[in-house]
């Protein structure tokens, strides 16, 4: 399992997210409170950001040091400054190499995307039948070997395959189509993931598994106003509110969020 931070709002410090809250994901990298499976996040991490002409494709930053071995993050994060930003710490599911290719978040042109989750046995269950169902485009997108991945190349398939569909239908579709291998190989999976084209984010908090990952959002805070965050867990006392189980979450440029069963 991983922990997801995600962020839509006025231009912030990176280091105000990542580093400064007081359960921030540094802490929750070691010290998480909220996890289902695994202890630590401690398998790399990785962050991307959108320049404020957020038609310019987005940047990342990744390693496979925990995040707090990274000397260099202090720096570059009172450096880098964004209105949408999503990071990752990673809890490497077995077997599952340590690598940059399997660090998130993953990216598709304007498309960021970060997952927190696992398919049962995935090499064994779901491997080859999500790659036997995507476009060549979608297929070769892939460069390493994680569930995660696999799963947000769904979510670029169905994007290449309908380039007008709205980014929570591809989200939508890729956890129809999850669900639906998922009956058919009878494995297990959970699939709390956040998305964002830079414009919008698009989470969701979905499992077809129990206990769900969980999964919270808080708007207008006033540590960060005119603002919404989306996190595995909060970062701080604050007024968050749980994303229900089996739903999508929707947050638009003007800062307005929906929520849709699944």
């Amino acid at each position: 399992m991983c922990r997801l931070l995600g962020y839509l709002g006025s231009t912030v410090q990176v280091d105000r997210l990542l580093l400064k809250p007081e359960h921030s994901l540094i802490e929750q990298s070691y010290q998480p409170r909220e996890m289902t499976a695994g202890l630590l996040n401690a398998d790399g991490f990785g962050m991307g950001w959108y320049h404020p002409q957020r038609e310019v494709e987005p940047f990342t930053y990744k390693n496979t040091l925990p995040i707090w071995s990274d000397v260099n993050l202090a720096s570059l994060s009172r450096y880098i400054e964004s209105g949408c930003i999503l990071a990752n710490v990673r809890s490497a599911t077995p077997g599952q190499a340590i690598d940059l290719s399997n660090c998130q978040p993953f990216q598709h042109g304007l498309i960021l995307g970060i997952h927190n989750g696992y398919v049962e046995n995935f090499r064994q269950t779901l491997y080859r039948p999500i790659r036997d169902r995507l476009s060549d485009v979608a297929y070769q997108s892939i460069g390493g070997s994680t569930d995660s991945e696999h799963i947000f190349a769904l979510l670029v398939d169905a994007l290449e395959t309908t380039p007008t569909l709205p980014l929570v239908d591809a989200l939508h579709k890729t956890l129809t189509t999850l669900s639906h291998l998922g009956q058919q190989y009878q494995a297990e999976f959970s699939a709390n993931l956040i998305i964002s084209d830079g414009q919008q984010l698009v989470a969701s908090r979905y499992a077809n598994r129990s206990p769900m990952p969980s999964l919270y959002w808080l708007r207008d805070d006033p540590l960060f106003p005119q603002a919404v965050l989306i996190a595995s867990e909060p970062l701080f006392a604050g007024n968050w509110t749980a994303c229900p189980e089996h739903s999508l979450l929707t947050v638009t440029h003007d800062l307005d969020i929906q929520s849709h069963s699944i």
